[in-house]
């Protein structure tokens, strides 16, 4: 029987959200997947999610929402998180943390869970603690409930990821990396059946600075005044990652996603 689970990579400001209302709809219904989560660290104003984007993402067809180091960035988000259980923040951050790290979800009649994760790579405004020993406590905990884990680990760095890769293999089902938002081309299975990819990209502009306007972010660099860009919305496309496991919780295949997204008439801008 297995399950199939659709994964959308990080959704990028408005552009990103019109990828989803377009695409998503049809995605599901051609690849009919159990379960939908969407990464939406990057949701409101490209760093962050907001309430209103976070119901918006749910109603078009999200069964999780994954986070990352920008999951409290919006205000309403910290006051909010706990009211809603499909969206996660980071389960390594503190216990005093709002809201929570994983979510138990129905996947065609199958108990899922699926885990957000924050790498230590990249994230100087954001101490959390070490993804490496949360994730024994953490698979140890969830594998009592279920066979089918799926972890959305967000870090900086390659090699961060790499190395947590075959640290979970075994221990979870896959392990879809993010941060980045530049999809990687080495999905593969590791010998514990744990599918992995690097970096699943993102769902928004491809012809931009991971999803952003370029001309704002080379001012910062040029400047060192930082800038938090706008939208940009050339070449758009969603990204992401379709994964089937077996009956076990192994993953059996994993595959890449780049849907192009037609541009939106001028007054939906």
């Amino acid at each position: 029987m297995g399950i199939r689970i659709l994964y959308v990579s990080e959704v990028v400001g408005k552009s990103g959200l019109w990828c989803i209302k377009k695409q998503l709809p049809s995605l599901k219904k051609e690849m009919k997947p159990d379960l939908v989560i969407v990464n939406g660290d990057g949701t409101t104003g490209s760093y962050g999610l907001g309430r209103q984007h976070a119901g918006y993402l749910r109603k078009l067809g999200a069964d999780v929402i994954t986070g990352g180091d920008c999951i409290f960035f919006k205000k309403d988000m910290v006051a909010e998180i706990d009211a809603l259980p499909y969206v996660l923040r980071p389960v390594n951050y503190p216990p005093e943390s709002p809201g929570r790290g994983w979510h138990f979800a129905n996947a065609g009649g199958r108990k899922i869970a699926v885990v957000s994760m924050l790498g230590h790579a990249g994230f100087s405004r954001v101490h959390s603690e070490n993804p490496f020993t949360s994730l024994n406590a953490v698979a140890a905990r969830l594998s009592e409930e279920t066979d089918f884990i799926i972890v959305d680990f967000h870090s900086g760095a390659t090699a961060e990821k790499q190395a947590f890769f075959y640290h979970a293999d075994g221990k979870v089902s896959a392990v879809i990396g993010s941060h980045a938002r530049v999809q990687t081309a080495d999905e593969r299975i590791l010998p514990g059946g744990c599918g992995v990819i690097t970096d699943a990209g993102r769902t928004g502009s491809r012809n931009s600075v991971g999803g952003t306007a370029a001309e704002p972010k080379i001012r910062e660099y040029l400047t060192c005044i930082p800038d938090w860009s706008k939208d940009a919305w050339e070449a758009l496309q969603l990204q992401g990652v379709l994964l089937d496991l077996d009956d076990s919780g192994k993953t059996k295949a994993i595959s890449r996603i780049g849907i192009e997204c037609a541009d939106p008439p001028q007054q939906e801008i």
